[in-house]
Parts: C-alpha cells; sequence; structure tokens
C-alpha cells in the first residue's frame, strides 16, 4: 500500500470515528431526557416524603392525604411506611436522602436516640415532624395534634365509660415515641384528677390510683399485632375485676374488642379508644367501644406535603412562630360518629375506608414475634 493510500484510509477511518462519537452523544442527550420524562428527578417539580412510624389503617388515610396534597400543589410524593421499627426507619430514610429527596416529614420512633438520623434529615434536606415530635432536633416544624392534650380528653372519655371507676389497663405499641409517652401520661392525669403538666412522667410497670380509678399497667407491643392480641388477653385472664381497656395506638382498641369478644366479657369490659381505625368506629355504632379520639391523619400528610413543597420553593412563611402546627383533636361518640365516618370516607374518596391498610396488617400479622425477632437480628 502506497503512502498516499494510508494517508486517505487515515482519513476515513477519522471521519467514521468523528460521525459514531456523534450519535453517541446524541444518544446519550436522547436517554437523559428520556429519563426526565419517566420520572427521573424533575427540575420543575419537587420531590418530598412522608414517613411513617409503622404500618396502620391510620397511615393508609395520611397517606390519602399526603397524596391529594401532591397532586394539587403539583409536587412528586413518597409515602414510605417502615414495618420492622427503628431500623427500617433509617434505611428508608437514607435512602431518600440518596435519592436527592427535597424534603422529609417524620415521625419519630425514638427521637431521644435518632438525633444523629435527624441531624441527617436536616443536614441534606429540609427536616419536618408530624404525628410525632422530637423537639430537641433541628425540625422546621412540628405537623399534629397535641398529644398530652388528647389523652386528657381519651381520659374523659373513660370517666363517661366509667362513672363508678374500676380497673384500667393501657395498650399501646411503644413508649419511645413521644405522642406514645404524652397521650399515656395525659390519660393518666386526667384519670388521677392531677393539673396539667405534659412534662409528668409516670414510669410504667406500677399501678397507680386513686379513690376512684386504679391503672394496672401499660402494655407494650412494639407494632407486633399477634402481641398485641395476647397482651389484651393476658389482661382479662389475669385481671378479674378488669373494667376498661383503653388502646392508644390505632391497632390497639380492635385487638382489645376481639380478646374480650372471645373471652365472652362484650358486657363486663368497656373499650376506650384512639384514632379512627374503621372497627373502632363500628364499634361505637354498636356499642362496644364507647368512644374515641380521634386526630386528622389526613390533614397530618397534606399539610406535610404543603409546608415541605413551600420550604423547598424557599417560602419560610409557613412556619409559625413557635414552629408548632397543631391540628386539634376530636372526641368521636355515638352522637356524632356516623357523621365523623360520612366526612372521613368523603376525604379518602373510597368507600372502604382501609381496604389497602388492612391488606398491609394482614401481611404483618402473619409474623410470629419469633420471625420479627429473627428479622431485627438479620437487620442488626
Amino acid at each position: 500500500m502506497t503512502c498516499r493510500e494510508l494517508i486517505r484510509n487515515g482519513r476515513f477511518l477519522a471521519t467514521l470515528l468523528s460521525i459514531s462519537f456523534l450519535f453517541a452523544g446524541c444518544n446519550q442527550q436522547k436517554g437523559n431526557e428520556s429519563s426526565d420524562a419517566t420520572g427521573s428527578k424533575s427540575a420543575e417539580k419537587n420531590d418530598v416524603a412522608f414517613v411513617t412510624n409503622g404500618i396502620a389503617s391510620f397511615w393508609v388515610i395520611a397517606q390519602k392525604g399526603a397524596e391529594k396534597a401532591g397532586e394539587d400543589l403539583d409536587v412528586n410524593v413518597e409515602v414510605r411506611m417502615p414495618p420492622k421499627g427503628v431500623t427500617d426507619q433509617k434505611r428508608m430514610v437514607q435512602e431518600l436522602l440518596a435519592q436527592g429527596i427535597d424534603g422529609i416529614a417524620i415521625s419519630p420512633i425514638d427521637p431521644d436516640n435518632q438525633n444523629d438520623l435527624l441531624q441527617e434529615i436536616a443536614d441534606n434536606s429540609i427536616l419536618v415532624t408530624q404525628d410525632s415530635d422530637a423537639p430537641e432536633s433541628p425540625r422546621q416544624c412540628y405537623i399534629g395534634m397535641d398529644n398530652y392534650k388528647a389523652g386528657r380528653m381519651c381520659g374523659e372519655l373513660v370517666k363517661e365509660a366509667l362513672p363508678d371507676g374500676g380497673e384500667i389497663m393501657l395498650f399501646v405499641g411503644r413508649l419511645g415515641q413521644a405522642n406514645a409517652k404524652l397521650r399515656r401520661q395525659g390519660v393518666i392525669d386526667e384519670l388521677m384528677d392531677r393539673s396539667h403538666d405534659n412534662t409528668r412522667y409516670d414510669e410504667p410497670g406500677k399501678v397507680i390510683k386513686n379513690e376512684k380509678y386504679t391503672i394496672l399497667d401499660t402494655r407494650l407491643d412494639d407494632f407486633d399485632f399477634p402481641q398485641a392480641k395476647a397482651n389484651a388477653q393476658d389482661a382479662i385472664a389475669n385481671n378479674p375485676d378488669l373494667k376498661g381497656m383503653v388502646g392508644l395506638f390505632a391497632y390497639n382498641p380492635p385487638l382489645c374488642l376481639e380478646a374480650i369478644r372471645d373471652a365472652g366479657k362484650l358486657n363486663e369490659i368497656k373499650v376506650i379508644s384512639f384514632d379512627e381505625d374503621e372497627t373502632s368506629l363500628q364499634g361505637i355504632v354498636d356499642g362496644t367501644v364507647e368512644g374515641t379520639v380521634v386526630q386528622n391523619p389526613y390533614q397530618y400528610g397534606y399539610e406535610s406535603v404543603r409546608v415541605l413543597n413551600a420550604l423547598a420553593n424557599g417560602d419560610k412563611s409557613v412556619i409559625p412562630e413557635n414552629k408548632i402546627i397543631h391540628i386539634p383533636a376530636r372526641k368521636i361518640t355515638k352522637d356524632n360518629v356516623k357523621e365523623f365516618w360520612a366526612e372521613l370516607k368523603s376525604l379518602i374518596g373510597d368507600t372502604d375506608q382501609t381496604k389497602n391498610g388492612k391488606s398491609e396488617l394482614e401481611k404483618t400479622e402473619t409474623k410470629t414475634s419469633t420471625e420479627k425477632q429473627k428479622d431485627a437480628k438479620a437487620d442488626e
């Protein structure tokens, strides 16, 4: 091959390479445009997350509110429900941060021991607490009810159910959460006719009593539904004079009701509820549940997305001076339960209020306590 031929062939190869690079660049640009169109982080929409403290019908309603706010405000919303406590919640949060999420509204499971996680959110995104507060954290604000005041409202329902007094047992998932601790204390202080003081705390495991009411204990289940029912069954079996069972998390009252029904004591033991699980509402209609103190989980979800979106856009006017957006609790009894239930169904746009929540609960309930312990050890 002559020198002239070599030069000519070299020029031809260079041209081919240039064309190849040009097509590669076009394909890459096209791929990036496609990625944007199919839901990767958009420059136009904010991406926010609503992180719960577990799985319950309560959170299904909150999810509806968060998603509606996403539609109304043109925001991408992710809802995460950790089934296995602190470890799972941390993993989900760190996944969201790795995605570059603009803001997270979280219900801290154990705020006293989650300082590092909450600080990590604040350092890399926008932190808002909802449902349960962490006032010592760098959160922008808290969205939810006054849990101590709501606890006292629940105590008022106990007094209405048992005007002559009697033995009471309290049931809740865990006491590491600020909301659980405060509402439990509110119930205790109301029954003991104490002054209002949300800094007071009675350690569990001790009998608390006055002339009328005896609070035998507080049973914890750590969101383990079979354990929650077992706690209720044990309380009935070992306390023949038990007059009232107070469930402080949404799933507790229905499980207490099941245990009472199984024991044949529907007319002997009163159930006092928290939240708006449909079994509790039906119990109020039927007369097997005295009443319930409801939050507004739909509004928790909606307000969380609204506030996070505004903050992501640089609008700090949505934060009150005290950094608390209180959404009032309500007492629901036989007098107003049908009206409330209709209102709730209208809000979530579903005639079967907890269809999705029930399926999630049923999945979780298939795990025994032993299996959950194995999961926890595996996570460690």
